[in-house]
């Protein structure tokens, strides 16, 4: 999917309505009144076959009757009728279309063979599509409503998206009556073609939307969807409302993991991973669409409350606690303030109750007061009209207190008639303001829950080294091996093997098929030692009464040995047994954890960690992550859990765990996870942890039939693009080996050692000003990279021990993956020294992989060293004279 194309549906010339209509009341009808009602400026054209006019404009009785160019067709007639006009709006060379009519893949299988005929066509002419089964589009700033919604629409800058055409009716009512304005409105209906993927490009891109907020209910291309996201949430804010946030009647799993990992944590983590912002209620997207256009960012959550009555007070603090947020604490000085200017019975703490004849000045006072404590990171001011209340006058001083403070500032006017006014002074001024204390605290949390996922999102991981030389082929060949003997179940045996391929210390079992040979093998082992049951058809164990812990001689190995035997043909009187593995016994105290994976429908493989043991499933104690992870992800996966404070401190006489190891042993499974798309699900339940060492104790590995049986792409399994070890080379270029890669987040304090080398011409011709200052907020840009759409390609060597980066040669393509933009910058000692070259020859050959046709770059004119290089190897190269820039294109 692309972008291609989408300017004919929000930015057309010229729109024919087919099924327009004079019977009022009808979806014909209405879209066809709304858009040459609403004032766009484009011309319109019914298509109806039975009337000579529409609405008093003149009527065609085909799309093929009309002899200019029209940029999108609009479909409102039965679905039977729907695949021969797409069919005809193709021939005539239509780009844009929006399907209204409903009757496809909600009427079965029947519907669905309809649709993917749809599809074809739409792809044979290259088409874009939104819809079918939807409510249309609105676009205010051209005074465009392709749409059957009734409702006026004000001119924002809040892009909205909808998946239920019903609820977003709704919503268009409500936010006209809170005077709420949209830069687009898109129901997306059934998504044969356009998705959100799609639309979040479109929106991202868009100098006229600041924020995009979205009703979904399911995603489709979920891999297009998280690379999008990706790319804008940090500049223009994403949020959504999920629909199915509880579903009922899930399959029996045949693991832990496929137990616990629902599909809802797995939207969850999905919507992390990218910076999307998740609320609960259709209200709270535009109100922190809004809050984050108005007001500062919180850099906390500590919150100063604000009151002219003591139970609002109070009902702010339970919800501002609720939601795990931190009552501010208030610092000496700003109690002695207080104390100064507040009557001798205020509260004399947060909430700051400044009692009931408060006028507007002591709220100011307050607030001002509170604003200056750098404990606070924001404040929530509550009114309630009393006898000496001053409701409008209030507002105003706010108004005037709130700016340039630097902190937000979130009000609370309880009423409805007496602080009307006030409410719309507070607005007007850009102060979000809500009817009770539990709103105004949901808002402020869900501002700091933005903007410290964010930043925790892109905090640099440390360089933790990976595994080497994992035997990847010979492990992908034994599974196979494994698969053609008919088993998808792996021996515990067999999945340990592999865990400690992958760094994952295990017990590492050994099979005994008699009690003889167990005994052998306790011998071998040592006392004191662990017996199980090894079979594919009892998965979990203990609840066979098939473990058997700390056997210290051979006269209890014989004796055990019969009992596990015994026990599992009772719990599985067809279970195949293949006999009873014997393993160390791992003695001392521990933390018992769980590691598990599963790969979902939508999202493929996804990482759930948390309490492990037998209480996996009773305490339901986790957290689901996207691989792969990093240190950073490891560490915010790992915190999400309430096992991690007993991990952090340790517990009674258990000692805390080693967190490093912990992070090392995800990133370690994380990596299994990308190199191993045969795999559908994972168990390592339980590992103990302490502070020494960390040991899977028990592990499990069910593999993927339905990938077994048709493999496809190596990563089709990700929905976050993974490292491409593909494109790294070693090289050497003037004498000095040096390593060629893909730059990652790791690689940021490297990074800005080389930026710092930079001399002031060097940063002038690369970024075409100086830079004198790079902080971590920009430099993310240049390391966290989605190699999906950006490669950056980096040269590494070392020197006296210390690894460089010596250049950056960078790409970044566009929506529809069909062309990029690149520049290159070198250290000064390395510039004319061929590096430049071999780097530009570099990523040709990458672009060319991807699939990338064209490769622009702009150079300042005077750069002369660059403009050579490029037209050495075959660019074209144009001066710009009204910018001033050489314009370079390259044609793969």
């Amino acid at each position: 999917m692309s972008t291609i194309n989408l300017e004919k549906i929000f930015e057309p010339k010229s729109i024919a309505v087919i099924g327009a209509s004079d019977r009022e009341g009808s979806v014909g009808y209405i879209i066809f009144n709304n858009l040459i009602g609403s004032g766009y400026n484009g011309v319109v054209f019914p298509i109806n076959p039975k009337r000579e006019s529409v609405q008093g404009v003149q009527a065609f009785k085909s799309i093929n009757d009309v002899k200019v160019k029209v940029d999108m067709a609009i479909i409102c007639t039965p679905a039977t009728t729907v695949k021969a006009l797409v069919e005809d709006c193709g021939k005539k060379g239509i780009k844009g279309m929006i399907i209204i009519s409903a009757g496809f893949a909600e009427m079965g299988e029947e519907g669905k063979k309809e649709l993917a005929e749809i599809e074809r066509i739409r792809k044979k002419y290259e088409m874009r599509i939104i819809g079918p089964n939807c409510l249309g589009v609105v676009h205010p700033k051209n005074r465009m409503n392709a749409s059957f919604a009734k409702n006026n629409v004000s001119l924002g800058k809040v892009a909205f998206i909808s998946q239920s055409g019903a609820l977003g009716t709704a919503v268009l009512d409500w936010a006209l009556s809170n005077n709420i304005g949209f830069s687009n409105f898109v129901s997306l209906g059934s998504m044969v073609d356009v998705n959100f993927g799609d639309l979040i490009d479109y929106f991202g891109a868009d100098s006229n939307t600041e924020s995009i907020v979205m009703y979904v209910e399911s995603i489709t291309e979920a891999r297009r969807f998280l690379s999008a996201a990706k790319g804008f949430a940090m500049n223009k804010p994403i949020i959504v409302v999920k629909a199915g946030r509880f579903a009922e009647g899930a399959a029996a799993a045949a693991s832990h993991t496929g137990a616990l990992a629902g599909e809802d944590d797995i939207y969850d983590a999905a919507f992390k991973r990218v910076g999307v912002i998740r609320v609960d209620e259709v209200q709270d997207l535009f109100h922190l669409s809004e809050q984050l256009a108005w007001q500062p960012k919180p850099e906390g959550n500590r919150l100063a409350i604000i009151t002219n009555a003591g139970g609002p007070g109070v009902m702010a603090v339970d919800s501002i606690i609720g939601h795990e947020g931190k009552l501010a604490e208030l610092s000496d000085k700003t109690m002695k303030k207080l104390n100064e200017t507040m009557p001798p019975c205020w509260s004399r703490s947060n909430p700051v109750d400044i009692l009931g004849d408060a006028n507007a000045q002591r709220y100011a006072e307050a607030l001002d007061i509170c604003l200056n404590d750098p404990k606070i990171d924001g404040a929530l001011v509550i009114l309630t009209p009393q006898a000496m209340t001053e409701s409008t006058k209030t507002a105003k001083l706010l108004a005037e207190k709130a700016q340039n403070k630097g902190k937000p500032i979130l009000a609370v006017w309880m009423g409805t008639n007496l602080v009307r006014e006030g409410k719309r002074v507070l607005r007007d001024a850009k102060i979000p303001c809500y009817s009770t204390p539990e709103a105004g605290v949901r808002a402020f949390m869900n501002m700091y829950k933005y903007t410290k996922h964010i930043e925790l999102l892109y905090e640099t991981p440390e360089d933790i080294e990976e595994e080497e030389n994992i035997p990847v082929a010979k492990i992908k060949k034994d599974l196979k091996k494994i698969y053609k003997t008919g088993r998808i179940v792996l021996s515990e045996t067999e999945a340990k093997s592999i865990f400690e391929e992958y760094g994952i210390n295990t017990t590492a079992p050994k099979l005994a098929k008699t009690s003889d040979d167990a005994v052998k093998l306790a011998k071998d082992i040592g006392y004191p030692i662990v017996m199980k049951i090894q079979s594919e058809d009892i998965s979990h164990k203990s609840d066979a009464n098939c473990v058997m812990l700390n056997i210290k001689s051979d006269e209890d190995v014989k004796n055990k040995f019969d009992e596990i035997i015994s026990n599992a043909k009772k719990y599985n009187k067809k279970a195949n047994l293949d006999g009873v593995a014997v393993q160390k016994m791992v003695s001392g105290v521990g933390h018992e954890i769980i590691i598990g994976s599963k790969k979902d429908h939508l999202f493929g493989s996804v990482v759930l960690f948390g309490m492990g043991g037998i209480g996996v499933e009773a305490f339901k104690d986790r957290n689901v992550g996207i691989p792969p992870l990093n240190q950073t992800l490891a560490k915010r996966l790992i915190e999400g859990t309430k096992v991690c404070k007993f991990l952090k401190e340790g517990y009674r006489n258990i000692p805390p765990a080693n967190m490093k190891l912990l992070e090392e042993t995800l990133i370690n499974f994380s990596q299994l996870l990308v190199d191993l798309p045969e795999i559908k699900e994972i168990d390592i339940n339980p590992i103990k942890i302490n502070d020494k060492e960390i040991v899977a104790l028990d592990g499990r590995i069910i593999l993927d039939e339905k990938y077994m049986k048709d493999p496809k792409n190596a990563s089709d399994h990700l929905v976050i693009s993974p490292y491409p070890k593909e494109f790294v080379s070693k090289k050497t270029i003037g004498g000095v080996d040096m390593t060629f890669r893909p730059i990652r987040p790791e690689d940021e304090p490297m990074w800005l050692e080389m930026f710092k080398s930079f001399s002031q011409e060097s940063l002038r011709f690369r970024f075409f000003h100086i830079i004198k200052e790079m902080p971590h907020s920009k430099r993310i840009r240049y390391t966290f990279n989605d190699y999906d759409r950006e490669i950056a390609i980096i040269p590494v060597t070392e020197e006296n021990g210390k690894k460089k980066i010596l250049g950056v040669a960078r790409m970044t393509g566009d929506a529809n993956h069909n062309h990029a933009e690149f520049a290159i910058i070198l250290r000064d000692k390395w510039q004319s020294q061929g590096l430049g070259e071999e780097l530009f020859d570099y990523l040709m050959d990458i672009a060319k992989k991807k699939g990338w046709k064209k490769m622009t770059a702009l150079v300042l004119r005077d750069n002369t060293k660059m403009v050579r290089l490029f037209k050495k190897k075959g660019c074209s190269v144009t001066y710009d004279p009204d910018e001033d820039l050489e314009k370079v294109e390259y044609n793969l």
